[in-house]
């Protein structure tokens, strides 16, 4: 019956979501089971799994999971509240970053103002001083996390994200340029088929120029056939395929991948699309970019090794 109390699993299923990320959802923010029957494991309600619905739906538009949460227990109806409150408080003239420190408050202030220098500065002064993986996840990424709350809440900042984006893409783009060339390319960076989003792809591959890492990127919408034969012609050593979302991460892209005659020694499935039950054996999933350049630097310290390379 459609009105009956759901197991943990169920629910995972329903929502597409793992039955660890219910649990950290409960843990975290209080989105857990709340009917108990003495001796059996508590079961989700309705009115719980609308709730879930809500938090799923927000964090996959970019809102923080901490915000995400405190709305979801509003209840249905949540984004025509989330409209209101953005009249209230400034018709969403404000880009929210959470707890991040004030370079990312005034990034998102420039970002508002369309202050494409501004912008370009404070990216190139983090990336100068700070390095790219803690630029990303300390700087940009809240302030791209912003605007798309602002965006479910009053459907605009279109503008705003298209400029910061390019902003970001500049950025990264000077940071690959500098970094080391003549090396070997051994890490192949795509996007899955039809995924449009390349930011967090673009981070990762200057993380690696920054690092001393080569490697060739593939962009965008990158069909399978294609993918597959970039792996048959340039044998990397690791494949990094990126799923922003979850209609573009089919496992299948990844399983031809391990299927090529030169298989890499390494293929990692990389974003928030990918699903972690239905990746197939030997593939990795990072749960960051740090983690992602590690795992990277290790297939390239293991090649090495194998080649007598002397780094000291």
């Amino acid at each position: 019956m459609a009105d009956e109390p759901l197991s943990a699993g169920a629910v995972a299923r329903r929502l597409g979501v793992a039955v660890t990320t219910l649990r950290t959802w409960h843990q975290r923010y209080g989105l857990g089971p709340s009917q108990h029957v003495p001796g059996h494991h508590r079961r989700y309600t309705p009115a719980d799994l609308a709730r879930l619905e809500i938090m799923r739906k927000l964090t996959a538009e970019g809102v923080t999971p901490a915000d995400a949460a405190r709305w979801a227990k509003q209840g249905p109806g949540v984004e025509l509240r989330l409209r209101a409150g953005a009249g209230r408080d400034g018709g969403g003239q404000t880009i929210p970053v959470g707890r991040a420190g004030p370079a990312a408050r005034g990034l998102a202030r420039a970002a508002m103002r369309l202050d494409a220098a501004t912008i370009g500065d404070t990216i190139s002064h983090a990336l100068a001083t700070d390095g790219v993986i803690a630029t990303w996840d300390g700087l940009i990424r809240p302030v791209l996390a912003g605007i798309g709350e602002r965006h479910v809440a009053t459907a605009g900042l279109i503008e705003v994200e298209h400029l910061m984006s390019r902003c970001v893409s500049e950025a990264f783009a000077a940071v690959a340029r500098s970094g080391r060339a003549g090396a070997p390319a051994r890490i192949l960076l795509s996007c899955a088929d039809e995924e449009q989003h390349t930011l967090p792809l673009e981070a990762l591959a200057a993380a690696l120029a920054e690092a001393g890492v080569a490697y060739r990127t593939l962009g965008a919408r990158m069909p399978v056939a294609a993918l597959v034969e970039a792996v048959n012609r340039t044998g990397p050593a690791a494949v990094v395929v990126w799923s922003q979302t979850r209609p573009t991460a089919d496992p299948g892209q990844l399983a031809a991948v391990l299927a090529v005659p030169r298989r890499p020694l390494l293929v990692l499935a990389a974003g928030p699309g990918w699903r972690a039950d239905t990746l197939p054996a030997g593939v990795v999933r990072p749960v960051d970019l740090a983690e992602a350049v590690s795992l990277a630097l290790a297939v390239r310290d293991s090649l090495d090794q194998s080649t007598g390379v002397d780094r000291a």
